[in-house]
């Protein structure tokens, strides 16, 4: 399916000197049926901004039928450019990481959400993924009742809390305290030899979820981190890992957003296959 691409720069609230949030939107191009409505999918990037990997993995989504958001998570601080793979870029990225509120990254994801929810294309059926810090903010995005599933690849900072102004986020303890019980699927994949995770954080996060009766898949394979940037990945990209993680995402979409399947039933923690 051919793609187009276009951005939104959208207002935002909690930044002081009013700058807007720039979010990408790259969609299904079908001519022949110009009031066809696909289901959305926000995905975060990692502290890099959106990067020429991230906007490939996105337009390969949105080539499978979905409307994707990719937001500017830095718009506080920069312009929405990329920002480079080097140890300079490596650095403002942390910096930046660190330097922005939690409450800010939850506010991009909800306008995210919100322009996904305006568009003439799109269904309203809401997804999420991210990788790095996008993969945090995929998670934290499901907090968002009207996100029906998030597959986050190699999420930083969830174990150790260290997320946001102050590292010191609190998205472990809002699963302790049932705030994703009820709410849509989840996936955690992470690479047994990611150094941002060790095993005891891969662990306390999947104890967690477990405990809080989340729907939730947690898978570890054996990659690093970033093994999914086709690009500046410093020899850690795996191609055919990442292919089959992407085809399973795809069907977690395809199912969870793809079809309306009508309400939800709270409580019923059964991952059904619809097919």
């Amino acid at each position: 399916m051919l793609i187009t691409k276009t951005f939104h720069d959208v207002p935002t609230k909690l930044d002081a000197n009013g700058r807007p949030i720039r979010i990408f939107v790259i969609a299904p191009s079908v001519p022949s049926y110009p009031n066809a409505k696909f289901p959305g999918v926000v995905v975060f990037s990692e502290i890099y901004q959106v990067t020429g990997p991230v906007e490939r993995f996105a337009g390969q989504i949105a080539s499978q039928g979905f409307v994707v958001a990719c937001p500017s998570s830095y718009h506080e601080f920069q312009g929405p450019e990329a920002i480079p793979y080097d140890t300079e870029g490596t650095d403002r990225g942390n910096r930046f990481k660190i330097e922005k509120e939690v409450a800010a990254f939850d506010e991009d994801a909800t306008l995210a959400i919100d322009l996904l929810s305006s568009l003439k294309n799109c269904n309203g059926r809401i997804a999420a993924t991210g990788m790095c810090l996008g993969g945090h903010l995929a998670f934290r995005a499901l907090f968002d009742p009207r996100v029906l599933a998030s597959f986050c690849f190699f999420a930083t900072d969830i174990h150790s809390a260290t997320l946001g102004k102050g590292k010191s986020d609190n998205s472990l303890a809002r699963v302790r305290n049932g705030e994703l019980t009820n709410n849509g699927e989840l996936v955690m994949v992470f690479g047994k030899q990611d150094t941002h995770v060790p095993r005891e954080g891969r662990d306390l996060i999947r104890k967690t979820l477990e405990d809080a009766n989340v729907p939730v898949s947690f898978l570890e394979v054996q990659a690093q981190h970033a093994f999914i940037r086709d690009e500046e990945s410093k020899g850690r990209w795996d191609a055919a890992l990442t292919r089959t993680m992407f085809t399973f995402m795809m069907e977690v979409f395809e199912r969870t957003v793809g079809r309306d399947l009508g309400e939800r039933v709270a409580g019923n923690d059964k991952i059904e296959h619809v097919c």
